[in-house]
């Protein structure tokens, strides 16, 4: 049906929905397919240092209470993050505010990764490390269906099908190829407390893209990273005073280190960045590959390979990473 000629008004008008429409919803702006590709990219080098962590986690666990530890890294993180913020000429504030605007977006999300960070050391108390690795591997899905709620994204049947199949080879390398073990496991209390922090992380992912207006992801992951500090430091107040920092092994040091720059800094750069460039359901999904690069690190580490029958649960998980990295989305 005719509309008539454009006039400039029209034009002007029509332009300025379309950047009312991009102010209102920054998390639906268009990404192409390069700004994908690095969202991937980004992931998977978060994998390969979140599976790096558990190692280092290891040789710092016995020496230090895991709340100050993890309050402590975060603390530190969140210093790195400004420092590398004020070097690269990004400014930690919008029009010379102390505070950004709307900080309740970060206590949110700050508060969400503490709750994954103190149910998982909780957890660890009373249940085995496998299990709440089994537990973990429900987070995509999780993440799929908070991706669903909060952004009204949609999984196609192919992304479904491909996050069931990286589930199954995750689950398979988890148990060691072990039938029994796997038939065994039973729902405990750790299993349960772990399973709140990981629908915590779940909701995550898909926030980052919805809370962020336009930040440079220098500055929204200071502020993510500051107020999980501030969160953790209360929980583990009494955990941190009882610490001796000053007469700490010297692997506790460089675990933390490695926790602080690494684990912490690096990985919620890559997780802030992904997450404004890919659906929440395959930003998760890469956690998946933790058990696989984990299989990795420990045979090149010389501490011995895995079975024929892990290994080849630890390919089907990466086929099912293939197919959702190439499922479409909504």
């Amino acid at each position: 049906m005719p509309t008539g000629p454009r006039t400039p008004t029209t034009q002007a008008q029509l332009l300025n929905q379309q950047n009312s429409k991009s102010i209102r919803s920054p998390h639906d702006r268009m990404i192409n397919g390069r700004e994908k590709l690095r969202g991937h990219f980004a992931m998977i080098l978060f994998a390969v240092l979140i599976s790096a962590s558990f190692s280092f986690g290891a040789l710092a666990a016995p020496h230090i209470d895991a709340a100050a530890l993890s309050a402590s890294r975060f603390l530190l993180a969140s210093i790195v993050m400004g420092m590398i913020a004020i070097f690269t000429g990004h400014s930690l504030s919008i029009g010379g505010k102390v505070l950004p605007s709307s900080p309740i977006r970060f206590i949110i999300l700050g508060a969400l990764m503490s709750v994954y960070f103190v149910t998982m050391f909780e957890a660890l108390k009373i249940t085995s490390p496998v299990s709440t690795g089994a537990v973990f591997t429900l987070m995509p899905l999780i993440s799929a269906g908070f991706g669903i709620v909060f952004l009204a994204q949609r999984v196609s049947p192919r992304m479904l099908f491909s996050l069931l199949i990286a589930a199954a080879g995750a689950v398979w390398v988890i148990f060691r190829g072990d039938v029994e073990a796997l038939l065994a496991f039973n729902i405990g209390p750790g299993e349960a407390l772990f399973f709140v922090g990981v629908v915590a992380h779940g909701a995550y992912a898909p926030l980052v893209r919805k809370f962020n207006k336009g930040e440079p992801v220098v500055q929204f992951s200071f502020w993510t990273l500051t107020a999980s500090a501030i969160c953790l430091g209360l929980y583990g107040a009494w955990g941190i005073m009882q610490t001796d920092w000053l007469h700490l092994p010297a692997v506790v040091y460089w675990a933390g280190l490695y926790l602080t720059i690494f684990t912490t800094a690096l990985t919620f750069f890559l997780l802030q960045y992904a997450s404004l460039r890919l659906p929440a359901s395959k930003v998760m999904s890469y956690g998946y590959l933790t058990p696989t690069f984990i299989i990795l690190i420990e045979g090149i580490s010389g501490r011995g390979w895995v079975s024929p029958s892990v290994a080849l649960g630890a390919l089907v998980t990466v086929i099912g990473l293939i197919v959702l990295a190439f499922a479409k989305e909504s």
